[in-house]
């Protein structure tokens, strides 16, 4: 397996900005500030950087989901890129490193900053100014025109779906699902960085209100204006570094639809999901026994479930019990979880976020919230495209 193009490749670097909600800083300068810093903890300059990319690019933007390019990040941190790539579409929000990988096997470059800046918190406060103002909506198009009319104005409402299904098939409790909202905020509050750090019970769980039955207020992640970049660099050059490399061991990737009309499967699978962790497995020796930890994609907690199958971690219709009273998840148990209380504690960077997560894992910067002698973590992404990495130090 050592003709992978993803073994020739490893992570260097790893930076966040600030992550809040709002923040006082503008997009780009977020921007900067996430690449710049992970460019120096992988003992880099920008001039040494040659190559850019980023999720999902600025032609996509939206409500605060993509508000900086590349040629605007290449501009401000002073790079001459001689490759570039923005990912509107492609294998979750993972696609624009795929694509490096491939770059830098290729030899299109050696090092790769890859960012993620999202500034929803600025936007909503924008939008609801606006709403007040008098502001009217834009016509509802495409698959939208199936939903919108009928109050289905968040992906929230189709992902209750599959948790009633599953609740349903499986016998699935609020309880079960609480769990993975707790263990989040448990593991938040050892993160100084996460935007909810105040205790969470079962009970509080429970307590809150129903945004989209059965899912709940503490279901969802946390709309936030932030960035994040990491650096991949070619294993020829990452030996002289900074960082230990954490070496790319396997990836996986697939495209799959849950749009109305489009569903795959019967609401209790994620059938593209399942197909992304079969090419992941199929790319190393490594068994779902051998990880250290996992940052799972947690847009909405139901999706956590429906990854953990997909991905082999756990048997159809038994994630619900394995995660049961938060013991087996936690950071001492038997696979910790999003240990750095992932987007429903931390917020949303579109699993940008996870990705640091496993590098302060690996790197064994986690302080309170570190798993001990973590040099393995999968992170998974995507609630749409589908997207999967291991990540291993030696």
């Amino acid at each position: 397996m050592t003709a992978l193009p993803e073994k020739q490749i490893c992570v260097t670097g790893a930076a966040q900005s600030e992550v809040a909600r709002p923040s006082s800083r503008s997009a780009l300068q977020l921007t900067a500030d996430a690449c710049l810093a992970a460019i120096a903890d992988a003992g880099l300059s920008p001039r040494q950087i040659d190559g850019i990319a980023t999720y999902p690019g600025k032609s996509a933007e939206g409500g605060g989901i993509a508000p900086v390019s590349t040629a605007e990040a290449a501009a401000v941190l002073g790079l001459s890129p001689r490759w570039t790539l923005t990912s509107s579409e492609g294998f979750s929000h993972m696609a624009p490193i795929f694509n490096a990988i491939t770059a830098i096997a290729c030899g299109l470059a050696r090092h790769v900053v890859v960012f993620r800046t999202v500034a929803q918190a600025s936007a909503r406060v924008q939008a609801r100014a606006s709403t007040l103002m008098g502001g009217r909506g834009t016509r509802v198009e495409g698959t939208n025109a199936w939903t919108v009319p009928f109050g289905a104005l968040s992906p929230i409402n189709m992902f209750a779906l599959y948790a009633q299904a599953y609740f349903d098939k499986y016998g699935a409790t609020e309880a079960q699902l609480g769990a993975l909202a707790v263990n989040a905020r448990r593991n938040a509050a050892h993160n100084p960085a996460a935007i909810y750090k105040a205790p969470l019970t079962l009970d509080d769980y429970l307590a809150s209100r129903v945004i989209s039955s059965p899912l709940r207020l503490y279901d969802c992640d946390a709309h936030v204006d932030g960035a994040t970049a990491i650096v991949l660099s070619h294993r020829d050059t990452a030996k002289d570094l900074r960082n230990p490399p954490l070496h790319i061991e396997a990836t996986g990737m697939a495209v799959g639809s849950l749009w109305v009309g489009r569903h795959e499967g019967d609401f209790t699978t994620l059938p593209a999901a399942r197909r992304a962790g079969e090419m992941l497995w199929s790319r190393t020796s490594l068994k779902p026994a051998d990880l250290d930890c996992a940052q799972i994609y947690d847009g909405f907690s139901i999706h956590m479930w429906l990854w953990m199958e997909a991905l082999g971690l756990v048997p159809q219709g038994e994630a619900c019990r394995f995660v049961e009273g938060g013991t087996r998840i936690a950071l001492d148990g038997e696979l910790p979880l999003n240990t750095g209380g992932g987007q429903l504690s931390a917020g949303r960077l579109h699993g940008y976020g996870h990705i640091h997560e496993a590098c302060v894992q690996l790197w064994n910067r986690g302080g309170g919230r570190q798993v001990a002698d973590a040099r393995t973590c999968l992170i998974s992404n995507g609630g749409f495209g589908y997207g999967a990495m291991i990540l291993r130090r030696d």
